[in-house]
Parts: C-alpha cells; sequence; structure tokens
C-alpha cells in the first residue's frame, strides 16, 4: 500500500517507547502503508504537531519539509549568507526549500517554467527565475550561487556549472526531466564544487530517523510560530482516491493533494 507520510493522533505505543503518549498529535514518514486509518510507525520517525497547525496543513509537512531540510542543511551544508538556487521550486519540497533558505538566513532564488510557478515563487518572498534563463546561463545576469537545489535534473543540471560559485555544491533530490545528462567535470576541479545526490525513500531507519529528529528540532518550531507554511491542493476523502490522484497527477498544482480519513488522520 502506497503512502509514506502521514499526520494523526497516537492510539497506542508499543512496549518501551517513551517519546510518545495515547493522544500526542503527530506527524512524519512510513515505510508504506500510509493511505490507511491506521498506521504502524516507527516512534523516532515521528515529530509532534505544534498546536498551531491544523491536520490538513500539517498532513501536507513531513515529506516535502523533511526532504527539504535535509538536502540544504545535512546535505548541501547551507549557511547564512549563501545564495541558493532551487530549480523547479513550484513544488512541495521547493517551496519548503525556498521558506527554510530564508528563514536559515540565505537568500533564494526559485525557477519555474510557467508564469504562474513564478508567481508562486514570488508570494513565497523569493527571487523568480525562468527556467529558459537558467538555460541560457549567463552568469552576468545570474550571478553565482553557493548552494543549488535540482528538483528538475536533465538539460538544466548541465548548465549548473556554469554558474556555481567556489566551493558550491550541488545536491539533486528529482531527476523529472530526465536522468541522463553530458556533465562537464572541468568547473568542479576549477572551483572545488560538488555534486551530491540524496533521496529519503531509500534510506536504512537509522538514517531517516536522524532526518526525521532533526526537522523536528530546526523546522517544527519555525512552524509554531508559523514563519513556515504548508500549501494544500486539495484534500480528498479516502473514497475518492483516484480523483486524488488524477489531481496529483495534473499541472499546475502550487501545494500537496491529501487523503483525508474518517478518524481525522491524513496520509
Amino acid at each position: 500500500m502506497g503512502g509514506i507520510e502521514v499526520c494523526g493522533t497516537v492510539e497506542r505505543c508499543g512496549p518501551g517507547v517513551v517519546r510518545w503518549r495515547t493522544g500526542d498529535r503527530v506527524f512524519g514518514l512510513v515505510d508504506g502503508g500510509g493511505f490507511a486509518e491506521r498506521v504502524v510507525a516507527e516512534d523516532r520517525c515521528l515529530a509532534p504537531v505544534p498546536d498551531e497547525l491544523g491536520d490538513d496543513e500539517a498532513a501536507a509537512i513531513p515529506e516535502a519539509f523533511i526532504t527539504a531540510h535535509d538536502a540544504l542543511a545535512t546535505v548541501g551544508r547551507l549557511r547564512p549568507g549563501d545564495r541558493v538556487l532551487v530549480n523547479g521550486a513550484n513544488g512541495g519540497v521547493g517551496a519548503a526549500a525556498l521558506q527554510l533558505v530564508a528563514a536559515f538566513g540565505g537568500t533564494a532564488v526559485g525557477t519555474s517554467r510557467s508564469a504562474t510557478g513564478l508567481e508562486h515563487i514570488r508570494a513565497l518572498g523569493a527571487e523568480a527565475l525562468a527556467q529558459e534563463e537558467l538555460l541560457a546561463g549567463d552568469v552576468d545576469r545570474l550571478g553565482r550561487f553557493d548552494l543549488v537545489i535540482e528538483l528538475v535534473g536533465g538539460p538544466n543540471l548541465a548548465r549548473l556549472p556554469s554558474v556555481l560559485a567556489p566551493r558550491g555544491r550541488i545536491v539533486v533530490v528529482g531527476v523529472a526531466a530526465g536522468d541522463a545528462v553530458e556533465l562537464a567535470l572541468r568547473p568542479f576541479i576549477r572551483l572545488r564544487a560538488s555534486l551530491t545526490g540524496t533521496n529519503l525513500r531509500n534510506r536504512p531507519p537509522e538514517e531517516k530517523a536522524l532526518a526525521v529528529q532533526a526537522f523536528a528540532h530546526e523546522v517544527v518550531p519555525l512552524l509554531a510560530r508559523r514563519r513556515l507554511v504548508a500549501h494544500v491542493e486539495a484534500c480528498f476523502p479516502h473514497t475518492e482516491a483516484v480523483a486524488a490522484f488524477e489531481r496529483l497527477a495534473s499541472s499546475g498544482k502550487r501545494g500537496k493533494v491529501l487523503l483525508g480519513f474518517p478518524d481525522g488522520a491524513d496520509g
């Protein structure tokens, strides 16, 4: 069964679990089976839902914000003052990344192919850049970036070395535009730059738990203070799962598509 992110209320704790109590509101990651009224979750892979968040918004947070935070802070070593390019920024992970960059003292620039996507990026407080401009690779126009979060792949990736700052870091999270690319390596040598890939889904439980706990420590307090927000495109009852996946596959989305269940839990 699908579903790797959940939000709900603790119904029962297993032997030795002291982190949670019955009735606690939690969100986090599971290895699958999240599209259900009840799910078994590893206690270390859950974080507390702030009282300030409703269930729908909380359900839209886990995978997008944990992925973005891990790519930026852990893998990308984000530092205050960094100029960060989020390539393909109008999706859930991209929108989370733009907000996190600003919250951690960086300058965020997001790209999109569509006018509505660029508008969404600006609404999040970031500079918006059409992907065609990135492909042109005009350094005088674009400037250089200390960190790039790559959510698109394909020909976009080949242009990134030309806009990297010295010791720049590229973190590849998604390759929706293709995973085969011809990449010049000389700029990486000259700039002492790095290229790294990352993905939450294929990690062992121990590493996934570390990512969730880092999120709980560094991101959840920002969510509670409303410095970060998650955008919900639509919430479908679980009986309309087919319609939910059709909306998920459609273009022009600005937020997460959720499945709701009778007990109030979302997956």
